[in-house]
C-alpha cells in the first residue's frame, strides 16, 4: 500500500516553479502597466484626432498598429518577468489572445467609434463627431422598429422549422427503403446559396404571371396568386423560402443526435410497453435535448441575420412587412450612404442579440437540468 501510494503521489506531484523575487515581479508589472497605458494613450489620441477633436495625431493608423505589436511584445516580456517559468507557458496563449483582440475586440470598438460619427459618404465634409445622436435617431426611426418587430415573427418561426426538421430526422433514422437516397435529396436545398434560391424560387417559380407555382394555384382556384402582394402572404412566402434552405441543416444535426442515441434505451422502452409517442416524449426527446438546444440557438443566430432573400425578392415590402433588421441596415448603407447611422443600428442590434442569447442560454440550461 505504501508503495502504491508513493507511486500515486509521484504521478500527481508537480515540480514547483522557482520562486520569483518580489522586486522582479514589480518590474514586470511596471512594464505591463506602462506599455498598456502608452498604447491606450496613443489610441485615444488617434481617435480624437480622427474625430477632429484635436490637431495632434497620425496621418493614418499604421503607427497604432506598430504600437499594438510593441504592446504585445511588452505584455509577453512582462509575463515572463512576473511569472518566471510559468510565464513562458503563458506566452503560448498570447498569439490566440492578441488574434482575438485584433479580429474581434478591436473591430467592435472601432464600430462603436464609427457609430459616434456623422459620416455620410455622399457628403464632402467627411466624418464629424456626432456623439449619441445616431442612437437618439434610432429610437425615432419607425422603419427600424418595424424591422425589429418582424424579427420576432421570423425568430418564432424557427420552432416550426425545428418541428418539421425533427419529423424528417425521425423518418430518416427509421428503417425505410432508399434511406441514403432520401438523406441526400433532403440535404440538397442546404447546398444552395440564398441568393440563388431568391432568383430560382422567388423570382421564377413564384412569379405571379408565368411561374409554375402561380399556374398551379390558378388551376386550383386561386384567381390572383400574387405571393408577394399582401403583407402576410409575402411574409409567409419569404419564411417558406428561408425554411426550405435551413430545415436540412437542423435535420442533419438532429439526425446525428438520434444516431448517437443508444439503441438499448429504445428497446427498453418497448419492453416496458411504451407506444410510439410515449417513447418519443419520455426517451428520445429528453436524450436529444442538448443537441436540440444547440441547433436551435445556432439557427436563431442565422435567422437574426436574414437578409439575402428579403433584399433580392421583396426589398422589405410590401409596406415593410417582410423587412428584417439586416436588410434595413443594408439599405441605410446602400441608399443613404450613411456609414455612421448604419453602424449605430448594427451595434445596437448586436447588443440586443447578445442580451437575447444570454437569456436563451440561461433558460435552456435550467430546462435541461429539469428534464434530466
Amino acid at each position: 500500500m505504501q508503495n502504491s501510494s508513493s507511486v500515486a503521489d509521484a504521478r500527481h506531484h508537480k515540480p514547483a516553479s522557482p520562486r520569483v523575487a518580489g522586486s522582479r515581479k514589480n518590474v514586470g508589472r511596471a512594464v505591463v502597466i506602462l506599455a498598456s497605458l502608452a498604447f491606450l494613450a496613443l489610441l485615444l489620441i488617434q481617435i480624437l484626432y480622427a474625430a477632429g477633436a484635436t490637431t495632434s495625431g497620425f496621418a493614418d493608423w499604421r503607427p497604432i498598429l506598430a504600437a499594438y505589436l510593441f504592446w504585445a511584445i511588452a505584455i509577453g516580456i512582462g509575463q515572463v518577468v512576473i511569472r518566471g517559468e510559468r510565464g513562458l507557458r503563458a506566452l503560448f496563449l498570447l498569439p490566440a489572445v492578441f488574434f482575438t483582440v485584433a479580429v474581434v475586440i478591436f473591430p467592435t470598438l472601432f464600430g462603436f467609434y464609427i457609430a459616434s460619427l456623422d459620416w455620410n459618404l455622399s457628403s464632402l465634409e467627411g466624418p464629424r463627431f456626432y456623439g449619441f445622436n445616431n442612437l437618439i435617431g434610432l429610437f425615432h426611426d419607425t422603419y427600424y422598429w418595424n424591422a425589429l418587430g418582424n424579427m420576432i415573427f421570423y425568430t418564432a418561426a424557427v420552432l416550426g422549422e425545428y418541428a418539421v426538421a425533427f419529423g424528417l430526422a425521425l423518418l430518416l433514422n427509421a428503417e425505410i427503403r432508399a434511406r441514403k437516397f432520401f438523406r441526400v435529396v433532403f440535404l440538397l436545398p442546404m447546398m444552395l446559396s440564398p441568393v440563388a434560391v431568391s432568383w430560382m424560387i422567388g423570382k421564377s417559380l413564384m412569379e405571379y404571371r408565368f411561374g409554375p407555382a402561380a399556374t398551379l394555384a390558378r388551376y386550383l382556384g386561386w384567381d390572383n396568386p400574387a405571393f408577394f402582394a399582401s403583407p402576410w402572404m409575402a411574409w409567409l412566402s419569404i419564411e417558406a423560402m428561408d425554411a426550405w434552405v435551413s430545415i436540412p441543416f437542423i435535420m442533419i444535426i438532429l439526425l446525428a443526435g438520434l444516431q448517437a442515441m443508444p439503441k438499448e434505451v429504445q428497446e427498453a422502452a418497448k419492453v416496458d410497453g411504451a407506444n410510439g409517442w410515449q417513447s418519443f416524449w419520455h426517451v428520445t426527446f429528453p436524450i436529444t435535448l442538448p443537441v436540440s438546444i444547440t441547433v436551435l440557438i445556432i439557427r436563431i443566430i442565422f435567422k437574426l441575420k436574414l437578409a439575402d432573400i428579403v433584399i433580392n425578392v421583396t426589398a422589405g415590402g410590401p409596406g415593410g412587412a417582410t423587412d428584417t433588421v439586416s436588410s434595413f441596415i443594408y439599405r441605410v448603407y446602400r441608399d443613404r450612404s450613411n456609414v455612421g447611422y448604419g453602424t449605430g443600428l448594427a451595434i445596437f442590434y448586436l447588443l440586443l442579440i447578445i442580451a437575447l442569447l444570454t437569456i436563451l442560454l440561461r433558460l435552456s440550461n435550467r430546462w435541461t437540468q429539469k428534464v434530466e
